[in-house]
């Protein structure tokens, strides 16, 4: 195994200093779209590097290099990642992405993040302040804040982006999208959702153990912007998702693949009213089912319906929706990993994950228009083909960052209304200033550490272990926005 590649001579800080100069000074375009580096016409190969290959993706990129050149490769964990290494035996490979953004700033067009989710945002980031183009596997970042970042990030640098929630290039949602626009099931002001996940382990007490760290993992690396904290096995790879400091849970992980059509269909916006509620939550994984429910204003519409209030209701864990009346007898209402109803004055549709598959309950087929733009590749090449195209006259991929930014603002509230359920009331939230309105400087919530159930010669006990009282609104604004680690900062949102 070659030894970990460290920073090239220079600390974090000396590397974000030094994009951001590198970025004054080039106001850097894509290198096929520069005259004078290296220009290319736009139908050319993309340089495309992967900052996370170990899983998905490495599957990301092989659907790439069909028409691509993948020329970097970057993960925290070379053993995981090492059937990209072999596959893409040319490509340079690095530990960090802050020195193969320093070495290849040159070298590379665009770049593919599938890493754990609370580091999705800094990768991307910095690729959009030197002009990268990004694709970032879903879910699109850990926080609100972030989300609003990188949204603001690709409108400023004109980079083709896309999310990947692989459903929204898909017919159900381009269908679902234009019989609701159609008035087919008529006004919704109930949608429900929910997803078979999570299939990792979730609901654990923090590791007591203190593991040595493999020789093939960064550790450091991994942890990123998030604290410190000793490395365990049970953290990754894959099983972040079930860590709060790392993933989002069952809900981050699929709603964006579940609710998407959801968010598209009936034009939502940013929520009202959150309120959320689990099985046991503690502090540090999240819990093993979840139930959310966001709350939507009345919005303006262009469609053929008006566009009411409406309730939004997420479940997980195993646990799905009631059957609506009319709901046919022996079928799973399970598709895929989850589904939706939407509930209409007319009508009740329904659909499996990643907008599969839609249908009526009636048992009408609808006959309507087709309005929606079909993808005629796959969702990574429809981003592909979004790169090589101008800004000013780019037909933009299907969950580009103008749509998935505010999408994902959605879902990631959805697990601060699981965290902050300790407050017991419906929380409000301002969308434009990314606040909770009704969360006093006074109001404190206490979480649970550890579970304490323990048998000892057959006789059960529960005691739990408590965090010290929190400030509920500091607690939030945490919550809303991390405090990073010292290296990992992030841009400034544009103004």
């Amino acid at each position: 195994m070659e030894k970990k590649q460290k920073m090239g001579g220079i600390t974090r800080r000396d590397f974000i200093a030094k994009s951001a100069a590198t970025t004054a000074a080039f106001t850097i375009l894509p290198s096929y779209v520069v005259g004078g580096l290296g220009h290319r016409a736009p139908s050319d190969k993309l340089n495309i590097a992967g900052v996370g290959v170990g899983g998905k993706g490495f599957r990301l990129l092989r659907e790439m290099e069909v028409t691509e050149n993948i020329v970097a490769l970057c993960d925290v964990d070379w053993r995981y990642a090492r059937n990209c290494f072999e596959y893409f035996p040319n490509a340079k490979k690095y530990w960090d992405w802050r020195k193969m953004y320093d070495e290849m700033a040159s070298d590379i067009d665009a770049v593919v993040v599938a890493t754990s989710d609370h580091t999705h945002a800094a990768i991307a980031a910095h690729a959009m302040t030197m002009g990268k183009h990004v694709y970032v596997e879903k879910p699109l970042t850990h926080t609100v804040y972030e989300s609003r970042l990188l949204t603001k990030l690709a409108e400023k640098y004109g980079v083709a982006t896309q999310m990947g929630n692989q459903g929204a290039s898909d017919e159900g949602v381009n269908l679902m999208t234009e019989w609701i626009s159609e008035g087919v099931i008529g006004e919704v002001t109930r949608v429900e959702t929910f997803t078979d996940r999570p299939i990792w382990p979730q609901g654990l007490n923090t590791p007591e153990e203190a593991q040595q760290v493999p020789d093939t993992l960064n550790w450091d690396l991994f942890i990123g912007p998030a604290k410190m904290r000793p490395y365990n096995e049970a953290y990754t790879p894959w099983n972040f998702r079930g860590w709060w400091d790392f993933g989002t849970g069952a809900l981050g992980d699929m709603a964006c693949h579940i609710v998407h059509p959801v968010f598209k269909a009936l034009q939502l916006g940013y929520p009202t009213k959150v309120q959320g509620s689990s099985t046991m939550l503690l502090m540090d994984s999240a819990p093993v089912a979840q139930k959310v429910k966001l709350t939507f204003p009345e919005r303006k519409s262009n469609l053929k319906i008006a566009l009411p209030e409406v309730d939004v209701h997420w479940f997980d864990g195993g646990i799905e929706p009631l059957k609506p009346e009319g709901w046919p007898a022996g079928r799973n209402m399970n598709h895929r990993g989850g589904g939706v109803l939407f509930y209409g004055s007319k009508d009740t549709l329904a659909c499996g994950c990643y907008g599969s598959d839609p249908w009526l309950l009636s048992g009408n087929e609808p006959s309507v228009p087709k309005t929606e733009r079909r993808v005629e590749t796959n969702h990574e090449l429809d981003w592909v083909r979004a790169c090589k195209e101008s800004p000013e006259s780019r037909v933009e991929a299907k969950s580009y960052f103008k749509e998935a930014g505010p999408f994902n603002e959605m879902v990631v509230m959805g697990v601060l209304a699981v965290r902050l359920q300790g407050l017991h009331k419906v929380l409000e939230w301002d969308g434009d200033k990314m606040q909770f309105t009704n969360i006093s400087d006074h109001e404190s919530l206490r979480i649970i550490i550890e579970d304490g159930f323990v048998i000892e010669d057959g006789h059960p006990t529960f005691e739990q272990e408590l965090t010290d009282p929190i400030n509920a609104r500091e607690f939030a604004e945490g919550l809303i926005k991390h405090e990073y680690r010292t290296g990992w900062d992030l841009p400034d949102i544009p103004s």
